[in-house]
């Protein structure tokens, strides 16, 4: 579906899925556009009607503890992105001919005249830091902007406030894409794929499709990853402007129309004069924070865009030297007796585990919790030098059992049965046991947190609360 427009939202009758963040966000929008509202949700706890009790008093109807049935009259759904495309809301909705979209769709459609373009990064894994990196670039280069879309501000409180932009960086989920067919970027860029939310999607290739709607109406780039040919794929596949291109990043040396490494210098060849001869330096690896490989591939993407909205190169090198990561992400905690230990809790998944442990050797590997349906094969097989040792937690810790017996046989494990909240720390003492002076311990989960936490904030705090005791034992 193309680009549309929208005359009115006057007395339209709209339904919005979920009473969440973003949720809210839209039913508040629509409402102040004329739109008679109702809000849906299947929870009715005391924070749900707190919610409720709010939107009631601003006009807006909310209907909880049903969320399988569409209200009469429903002329447009608008859901948040976690609910599941077979949702019996949605099911309703296609059988009496009603559009389903997202918040993001919704806060494209009410941009005003002269809005912000966006600059859209999507991908398996490393979204937030690079939206993040690209929004300091930016910064540096003198323009007003802000990431928004899977992390901040909800994207339509941004582009229906009072301030205004030079450029939006835009963190994308494939549940996102999935809901927004309009959205058309300045250009975009996909980090990466591998499995993930396939209970979601229903298959890889619906999720990667999914992600290449980023693609789709770009103006001047299409940033792919060179290394992983299946980005590439999307960018072959998609429907852009005249003019749009291809380029590519690599932490190898770039070819003509990508970005790479040389020598140690983050190097642009795709937005310089003669870029079939010439290249830029833009900053050096040890600008970007944490230098670990994905992470200067992070960077890479970044620049690149930030290239392709015209950032001179010294911004490029400023606002990655400006950069801080948030937490948990390949963060340093401390050394105890020679010893590293690195929480990167948000490592989630297979993919961001194997990018983690890529950058460390040896490693007394963490990992284990809930595994949404993955499998831990390729993961070991690719890890497994560089492991001295790994200790297991969590629900679905036999499953990277069994993979280590299959394809690391000789690297020591300990299995923990434990999920009470000394768990972590028995963990980090475990693998303070097996370490040794060099080594760095490294929770990189590989896994979902919500069988023994709260998130992936509460695991990687819990680690670092454990870690921090070690050290004063230590002292």
């Amino acid at each position: 579906m193309g680009s549309r427009q929208v005359t009115s939202w006057q007395d339209r009758n709209i339904t919005v899925a979920g009473l969440g963040v973003s949720g809210v966000s839209a039913a508040r929008a629509l409402a102040g556009l004329g739109a008679v509202v109702t809000v849906v949700d299947g929870g009715d706890s005391e924070g749900h009607r707190a919610r409720a009790a709010e939107l009631e008093a601003a006009g807006i109807s909310v209907r909880l503890g049903d969320a399988a049935t569409l209200p009469e009259g429903t002329d447009l759904v608008v859901t948040s992105p976690g609910w599941k495309p077979d949702s019996p809301l949605f099911e309703a909705a296609a059988k009496a001919g009603v559009e389903v979209v997202g918040d993001v769709e919704i806060a494209w459609l009410l941009r005003g005249e002269n809005a912000a373009p966006w600059l859209a990064i999507t991908g398996t894994n490393g979204k937030t830091t690079t939206t993040q990196m690209l929004a300091s670039i930016l910064r540096a280069a003198g323009l007003k902007t802000a990431a928004v879309g899977n992390i901040g501000t909800p994207i339509i409180d941004v582009v229906t406030g009072e301030e205004t932009y030079d450029v939006l960086a835009v963190e994308l989920s494939s549940y996102q894409l999935h809901w927004a067919p309009s959205v058309r970027a300045h250009s975009a860029a996909v980090l990466n794929l591998a499995p993930d939310h396939l209970d979601w999607h229903g298959s890889m290739d619906a999720y990667a499709a999914d992600k290449g709607r980023v693609y789709e109406g770009n103006t001047v780039a299409c940033v792919y990853n060179v290394s992983d040919p299946a980005t590439e794929a999307l960018v072959v596949e998609a429907d852009v402007e005249e003019g749009c291109r291809a380029i590519g990043f690599t932490l190898g040396a770039p070819g003509p129309s990508m970005l790479g490494v040389v020598d140690g210098i983050l190097v642009d060849r795709a937005f310089v004069e003669n870029r079939q001869k010439n290249a830029q330096e833009l900053a050096e690896v040890k600008d970007v924070n944490p230098p670990a490989p994905h992470n200067i591939a992070n960077a890479l993407a970044a620049a690149a865009l930030a290239r392709a909205f015209g950032v001179p190169p010294r911004a490029v090198r400023d606002g990655l030297r400006d950069f801080r990561p948030d937490a948990h992400r390949v963060a340093y905690v401390d050394e105890v007796a020679g010893v590293t230990y690195i929480d990167d809790s948000k490592a989630t998944n297979t993919h961001a585990a194997e990018a983690s442990l890529a950058a460390f050797e040896p490693v007394v590997w963490i990992a284990g919790g809930l595994a949404k349906g993955a499998t831990f094969d390729e993961l070991v097989r690719t890890s497994a030098d560089r492991l001295r040792a790994v200790v297991l937690i969590g629900a679905d810790r036999a499953l990277i059992a069994e993979a280590l017996a299959r394809h690391a046989p000789e690297v020591p494990v300990v299995d923990l049965e434990r999920t009470d909240t000394g768990a972590m720390l028995a963990a980090v003492r475990e693998a303070a046991r097996l370490a040794e002076p060099g080594d760095t311990v490294l929770l990189a989960p590989a896994c979902a947190s919500m069988d023994m936490f709260a998130d992936y904030n509460k695991r990687g705090d819990a680690f670092a609360d454990a870690v921090r005791e070690l050290a004063a034992e230590s002292a």
